[in-house]
């Protein structure tokens, strides 16, 4: 009966693509139906499924799954960090399911992850297609999603941003900037604590802007920082699992938009325009800037002053800025507004920090990048906050050759997701993991570095790395000696923050969900530095 079935399809499928390819051109396909789109991808997971090849090993384990759509039904929609780790228990740390005819493997060890991603990171280290957001809306020119194998273009970016903030001498021409625009953040918390959320965003836009384009954020309502929030958020919607069906059928890219049910085109195209928004802009605005001999030094202008800068290369030069944009935001904003949760939730952990920073920086300064040797407590914390925060199971991966590993046969093309959450919780590795305790970090025999998990692996390891951890380390200590973080009080009652981390995406860390809480100076000393602060717009 399942041939029966393949041999009805693939002449239904046969005939359409023929009529396709000899009468209909991708813009005006007009015979092709949702209803032939799907029969010929039935057709086609049947086809594949039957004429498979025999292997020389066994698939990895998974939950058993449907015929064609695999289990394209089992996949979670929400916390798929927790959904993924519990099948560790039942089937082991390799997890391998299929949707439709795509395999999934997902790795629930480090060190499973560390032999694929990064031992075979020649042949571990492309990106799946995605045709909401790769495709349709343009996030394939970006650094995230290029595809190693193809060229030199991700090797070239990647030289780029090494060249920027791959190492800590590299590093130090930022420090003066992160902590003068943290001590502007100390300022706008202390006027409105109640948007102290909106206050990391808009820091965290104003660093990355000035070392990828050398842009001075506004105080208010900044057009490039509204901008780039706007595009991370549209970024989320597009990835979310499931949002889009040309993700699972990508022949739809070619139904046409006045065909009913297309309006994620219209959708796509909407994106796809403020993206480029977001690249050329403040791409512009730097070129403007050299005209007038007044550019700041920059990711963007150093590169563009290098001598003749072919079309290409100034392509490949706003994409690799826009790359910073995006991911430095991201990561900075979830992990400093997980910090202050994680401060209003343990003052214990709160005092014995601010105990060491008063030990050694005193009351009459702010802290420095300067004073980080001498705090390896809060060094501890900060370490804590990236380890404990739910992550997300981390960009996929893609295979481009068949291979074999641990005597499982995993396909070319499969898509390898490592599973970060699982990895920092996991009790081999650390002593009660669910506890938010950074004294694991502090002594001989210190548990495992959570950067080891956090940032990637291979040649897929985020190029911005040092720039993420100093940006956390200064505004961590900063906010730590002028203020105290607690659960805010209404009416006489005491406020339970509800410890809730969104659905992002597969890229990006979950953020908490908004919490209200008490952000306080310390004392009058604290008042008067973070009063000292004066603002961009008071320069």
């Amino acid at each position: 009966m399942l041939r029966g079935i393949v041999c009805a399809s693939a002449f239904r499928a046969a005939f359409v693509l023929s009529i396709h390819r000899h009468f209909v051109t991708p813009t005006a396909m007009v015979a092709l139906t949702l209803l032939d789109a799907g029969v010929i991808v039935v057709f086609l997971a049947l086809a594949r499924y039957l004429l498979k090849p025999r292997r020389a090993a066994p698939l990895p384990p998974g939950p058993k799954g449907y015929p064609v759509i695999g289990n394209l039904l089992d996949m979670p929609k929400s916390k798929e960090w927790l959904v993924f780790a519990s099948l560790s228990g039942i089937v082991g740390d390799m997890v391998y399911v299929t949707m439709l005819s795509q395999p999934l493997l997902i790795l629930n060890s480090l060190p499973l992850a560390t032999a694929l991603l990064e031992k075979k990171s020649l042949i571990y280290s492309d990106r799946p297609v995605f045709q909401m957001a790769g495709e349709l809306v343009g996030m394939k020119h970006g650094l995230t999603f290029e595809h190693p194998q193809n060229g030199t273009r991700f090797r070239d970016a990647r030289r780029m941003m090494y060249r920027l903030m791959g190492t800590k001498t590299a590093m130090e021409q930022f420090w003066p900037l992160m902590e003068l625009e943290t001590s502007r953040f100390l300022r706008r918390v202390r006027a409105k604590p109640e948007q102290v959320q909106a206050h990391i965003r808009q820091t965290a836009g104003a660093i990355i802007l000035k070392i990828s384009h050398g842009y001075e954020i506004k105080e208010k309502n900044d057009p490039f920082v509204e901008l780039v929030n706007k595009v991370l958020d549209e970024f989320s919607e597009m990835l979310r699992p499931g949002a889009f069906l040309v993700d699972i059928l990508p022949i739809l890219k070619y139904v046409p938009e006045w065909f009913p049910g297309t309006g994620w085109k219209q959708t796509a195209k909407a994106w796809a325009e403020d993206l480029n928004r977001s690249v050329d802009e403040p791409h512009e605005f730097v070129k403007q800037q050299m005209a007038k001999g007044t550019a700041m030094p920059s990711f963007t202008s150093t590169l563009m002053e290098d001598g003749d800068v072919s079309p290409q290369q100034e392509f490949d030069i706003k994409w690799a800025a826009s790359t910073i944009m995006g991911g430095g935001a991201d990561t900075t904003v979830s992990a400093i507004y997980s910090f202050f949760l994680a401060m209003t939730l343990h003052p214990d952990v709160q005092r014995k920090a601010q105990a060491e920073i008063d030990a050694v920086v005193g009351n009459d300064r702010l802290p420095s990048i300067h004073d980080r040797e001498s705090l390896p407590y809060v060094n501890a914390v900060v370490k804590e906050v990236m380890r404990h925060s739910p992550l997300k199971p981390g960009a996929p991966h893609r295979v481009i050759e068949d291979d074999v590993h641990n005597g499982y046969f995993i396909p070319k093309g499969t898509i390898v997701m490592a599973n970060s959450w699982k990895f920092l919780h996991d009790e081999q590795t650390y002593k009660d993991p669910m506890k938010f305790v950074p004294e694991r970090f502090i002594g001989k025999k210190p548990e495992l570095d959570p950067y080891t998990a956090t940032f990637g692996y291979g040649r897929r390891i985020c190029p911005g790395i040092l720039l993420a951890d100093t940006s956390l380390f200064i505004s961590f200590v900063m906010s730590l000696s002028v203020f105290n973080i607690s659960k805010a009080v209404e009416n006489g009652k005491v406020i339970e923050p509800d410890v809730v981390y969104l659905d992002g995406t597969i890229w990006s860390f979950s953020h908490p969900k908004p919490f209200k809480c008490s952000i306080t100076p310390r004392s009058e000393k604290a008042e008067v530095l973070i009063d000292a602060v004066r603002l961009a717009c008071e320069e």
